[in-house]
């Protein structure tokens, strides 16, 4: 937030009387400090809770409130409960289908290791302590997200819908579950966020978010190039072209994103150390999970599916979301072309944000592939946000469009975010009752 540091740089200058008076037109570095720690932070814990609340309070099954809380951890949380109850075991080569008790080095370690840490220190099931990890995340999530929003200036309202159709969406429900999703978004957007700071520190929280990002999925490892794509495409390519700066110009840049990977370069060393394989983690996820990845899946017509899918099949979602977040890229492409054309856009500040995006889009669809795009939904709600995020930048560009302009898109916005939100409803009901959803 540069615009308010610049302010708070003035409001301690010895010539400068708003440190004296009472009143000024202009905000004091008191109010700036207060703006900057709570209203984002209080927000995003607002939307943290509403999600929570509705859906242990509304829509999970009858029982005490601890028993309806832990319906949060199914499936995929089994495994990490099994990671933070026994750490790390397999046997090389992994067995050939899913044993937990026998290989369970399917899932990288930053969010199994937060709740294992949180686990010991206060004593909690490790249940509680997965969902506690993944739910203070979510508050990260959108509490990074706001801190972007107010960083480019964006209005209320733009920052109001854009948290709505992250939230609406079918997968939403994941970011208070027992899942790594929210761990790894948030990690992304404060990744994202501390990059575009300045100063030594900014670059320092910058690497431990990257590291957190990359210990956590797998995708975060190409998303540690973010800082690197954002200043190539900013600083043009007359910087590109004198090699002889290349130090000055990327090496911030270059030495963030090194460090942003040392998260799953130590998963790999220690697969490496305790296993005699760096990965045992892809060993896994084929002899388990049948999970061959196909790096052509996304130029194949054949893998996009047209047809409404049925709300009780999730493969079918998982595969209509692949064709849904194809089309959102494709949009995207389209819209950011004619304005970056005629040098009417800020297309260079959210290039990072399409990279992370693109790549987390491939990697995913080429893991899924062989299991007919299974989970994608998922996946795909990642990329979902950040496409959101990107297009609010993208809009805050122009003008204030005539009012029945706004009343159609409001309205537009509103239906969709109401269909989605009753899908997510759907999905949640099934989620907790131990259905496979996603």
């Amino acid at each position: 937030m540069l615009s308010e540091t610049a302010l708070a740089r003035e409001a301690t200058s010895s010539c400068n009387n708003e440190t004296f008076g009472f009143s000024s037109a202009l905000p004091g570095a008191d109010v700036i400090q207060s703006k900057f720690l709570f209203r984002p932070w209080l927000t995003g814990l607002f939307v943290t809770v509403a999600q929570l609340a509705i859906a242990v309070l509304l829509l999970a099954p009858e029982g005490t409130f601890s028993y309806r809380y832990s319906s949060l951890v199914q499936h995929d949380g089994f495994w990490f409960e099994n990671i933070v109850d026994r750490g790390y075991q397999t046997i090389v080569p992994p067995i050939n289908h899913k044993v937990m008790e026998v290989s369970n080095v399917a899932f990288f370690p930053a969010y199994p290791a937060l709740a294992g840490v949180l686990s010991s220190v206060f004593r909690v099931d490790s249940q509680i302590a997965l969902l506690l990890v993944a739910q203070i995340a979510a508050w990260g999530f959108w509490t990074y997200f706001l801190l972007l929003c107010e960083r480019w200036k964006l209005s209320s309202s733009l920052c109001f819908f854009g948290a709505l159709v992250i939230a609406a969406h079918p997968a939403a429900f994941f970011l208070v579950a027992g899942y790594s999703e929210s761990l790894f978004l948030m990690a992304l957007l404060g990744f994202i966020y501390w990059s575009g700071a300045d100063g030594r520190a900014a670059k320092i929280l910058a690497a431990l978010h990257g590291i957190v990002m990359s210990a956590t999925r797998i995708v975060g490892i190409p998303c540690a190039a973010y800082p690197v794509v954002r200043d190539v495409f900013g600083k043009g390519w007359s910087a590109l072209r004198n090699p002889r700066r290349w130090l000055q110009n990327y090496g911030p840049s270059i030495a963030v994103m090194a460090a942003a990977i040392l998260g799953a370069l130590s998963f790999f060393i220690y697969c490496q150390v305790r296993w005699g394989r760096w990965d045992i983690y892809m060993l896994t996820q084929s002899a388990g999970w049948n999970i061959e990845p196909d790096y052509f899946a996304v130029f194949r017509p054949s893998n996009y599916h047209w047809l409404l899918p049925e709300l009780s099949n999730p493969t079918e979602m998982s595969q209509m979301s692949m064709t849904i977040g194809a089309l959102l890229l494709l949009a995207v492409a389209i819209v950011e072309l004619w304005p970056a054309m005629r040098r009417r856009t800020e297309w260079t500040t959210r290039i990072g944000i399409y990279f992370c995006a693109v790549v987390i889009y491939y990697i995913s669809v080429s893991g899924v592939a062989s299991l007919d795009m299974e989970s994608m939904l998922r996946y795909e709600f990642c990329v979902h946000t950040l496409i959101v995020l990107a297009f609010l930048h993208f809009l805050r560009q122009f003008r204030l469009p005539p009012l029945p302009v706004r009343a159609f898109g409001i309205a537009v916005v509103v239906i969709a975010c109401a269909v989605s939100l009753s899908v997510q409803v759907w999905y949640v009901w099934n989620f907790t009752r131990g259905n496979w959803v996603a």
